[in-house]
Formats: structure tokens, sequence, C-alpha cells
């Protein structure tokens, strides 16, 4: 399946080898789903930064943050009974769920949208508090006039959430708290107030009944969320048939809101979709593309961390020209341009 990216002839543009760990012990196994912005005239990436530990034969070690957000260290022999240790992600220990690694974000910046370094003084973000004992992770960043939201997934072996930060200057963070209880995630806030009220798009999820859907919610504060309506579902038999999350936030265009989105099937393959909002009532989906705008073609796509994956969360926006950044195979971090115009014209209006 072709897809109409034009990929960077750069790409990886970081792999986990260009960063140090965080601290003694861990090591960096993956670079993944940056969210993007522009500061001071430069294309900045908080890049989702996941460590682990290096393991030795017979024993399992995993990582957890304190309510400090110091990194404990969890060790286990491989052959203790309560221990399920058969996905590369999750391992179950004593009836609960821990991560092989452990999430922070870390700032990196460009001139070019291309090299990027870390600026020594910016600081990274790590999780705290019991609701992000196990890292936050897959940040979006919402420019709204002079401030930025930062909206992002928190772990915790409490569930998944979203939490919630502001800044002006990228050095220092107001806390809003975890704006979306478990079990929810992929929230972008968009980045203008409609009819006095801002928006945002979110992927409750639910193991018993339903699905892994994009939702849409209001607020006058960014802080409380309500009038909750679910706006696009999975697609039996396509490409995204078993999971669909929002992208970052979504462009507005004369058409309606454009979102790049990603949807999953049974097999866990990940591609990238697109849909189009009513510009004064979001909740009216009118457009939504058939086939991806992007597929998992190349080798850094197809064999990483967890291969056949493209998943973006930030982009920036130069007229018709789309550049998304975006994670590939849960491993590294990639870049990519599109056509506005291009992705419009794949819309299909049967919904």
């Amino acid at each position: 399946m072709t897809d109409i990216a034009h990929r960077f002839p750069e790409n990886p543009l970081l792999m986990p080898k260009d960063l140090k760990p965080s601290g003694q012990g861990l090591q960096i196994i993956s670079l993944l789903n940056p969210g993007v912005f522009r500061f001071e005239g430069k294309t900045w990436l908080l890049v989702r930064v996941a460590e682990g530990v290096a393991q030795k034969e017979g024993v399992i070690f995993f990582p957890a943050l304190n309510a400090t957000g110091n990194t404990e260290i969890i060790e286990v022999p491989l052959n203790d009974p309560n221990l399920i240790a058969t996905d590369a992600r999750v391992i179950s220990y004593k009836g609960l769920d821990y991560l092989t690694t452990v999430s922070h974000l870390r700032l990196l910046r460009s001139d070019d949208g291309i090299h990027f370094s870390e600026p020594e003084a910016k600081a990274s973000l790590f999780g705290q508090g019991y609701l992000e004992r196990f890292g936050i992770e897959d940040c979006r960043v919402t420019q709204i006039d002079d401030t930025y939201y930062l909206t992002y997934t928190a772990v915790s072996d409490s569930g998944v959430g979203v939490g919630l930060k502001i800044t002006k200057d990228w050095q220092h963070f107001q806390s809003g708290g975890m704006i979306l209880p478990p079990h929810n995630k992929d929230c972008a806030i968009f980045e203008e107030k409609i009819q006095d009220n801002y928006y945002c798009l979110h992927r409750p999820s639910s193991k018993e009944i339903g699905g892994n859907y994009i939702w849409l919610a209001e607020s006058s504060d960014t802080r409380q969320w309500g009038n909750h309506q679910c706006i696009i579902k999975t697609r039996s038999g396509m490409w995204d048939s078993a999971r669909v999350g929002a992208g970052a936030a979504p462009i507005r265009t004369e058409q309606g809101w454009l979102e790049i989105y990603h949807g999953a099937n049974a097999e866990h393959q990940y591609c990238l979709g697109a849909f189009l909002m009513d510009l004064n009532d979001p909740s009216k989906v009118i457009g939504r593309t058939k086939d991806p705008i992007m597929v998992p073609t190349k080798a850094y796509e197809l064999s990483g961390f967890f291969g056949y994956v493209v998943f973006t969360n930030g982009h920036i926006v130069d007229g018709d020209q789309l550049t998304i950044y975006y994670g590939a195979a849960d491993e590294f971090v990639c870049g990519a341009r599109f056509s506005i115009q291009e992705i419009l014209s794949k819309l299909t209006y049967d919904q």
C-alpha cells in the first residue's frame, strides 16, 4: 500500500544512541512521538524518552518513579510464579501491571527542523506524584496566543489518564493536574476557541464494551471538560479496525478543522489517516480518508522496539505544507511532509 508522505531523506532524525540516559543504571530504549512547537524562532520537539534497565540472566528489572520523581528499580526472578513477562512493553507481577520502561519528556531544538540538539538550559519533564508513577508519555503541544498547553499521558498503577501543564517561557510550568481520568489518552486541544469555549479531542477506552474511539469535549478553562461526544469510531475490516486516536491539534482550513489521526488493526499495525470537522461545530465530522495517508514502509518503520508503526502527535504548518514529526517502530523520531490540499483531496464524504 502506497501513501502520500514525503519522508525526510535524513530519517531517522533521532535514535536512542543520540541522547544520554537520565540517570545511572538506566539505558534509553526508545525515542517516541514528540510534541512539536515553535519558540524563539526555532523548531522544538518534546520527545518521549523511554528508559529501562540492562537485564541479566535469570532476573528481570523494570523501572518505576517514586512520589518524588526519582526512578526506582524493581527486581524479580524470571521463575517467580507471580510474574507474567510475555509482552515486550508490559509486565504483570502479583496481579499488577508494570511497564518495561518508564518515560519522561525531553526538549530538543533545531534551526532547520532536521538537526536537533538538547540545550542544557532547558529541563526535562518527569512524572510527579502517584498518578504519574510509571512516567509521562506522548505530549501534544497547543499554542493559544502566548501560552502553551501540554497534554500528556500520565501512567501509574491506578491507570492511564491525561495530565496538563501550562507554560509561557518553557522554564516555568503550571500543573493543571489530571484533566481526564483513566482510561484516557491521545488528548489534543484546538488552537483557538470556538464560540468562547476550548475544545479537545481525546480517547477513552474500555475493555468490556464500546471501543477505542475518538471523542470531542469542551471546556471554559481547559481544566474541567464536559459535553463529551463520540465522533470517530473504528471501521471493521479496514486499517483502523482496532483503535483510533487523535494526533496533534486540529488544523484550521477553509473547509473545516483537519485532524491527522492514527489507526491500528488487530495486528497492532499503525498507520495515519485524516478527518475533517465543521468549523463552527466540530462534533460534525464531514469527511474522512478511506485509505491511510501514511503507511509503515521504510526499514526504520517496520523494525524496532515495536515494529510496523508510524505515530504522530506533533506537526508544524507553513501555508499548504504540513511537516509532521513522528515515532517510527516505537524507537526512532522521524519527519515527513505533506500537502494539506492533497490530504483534503483524499477525504470522502459518505461517512
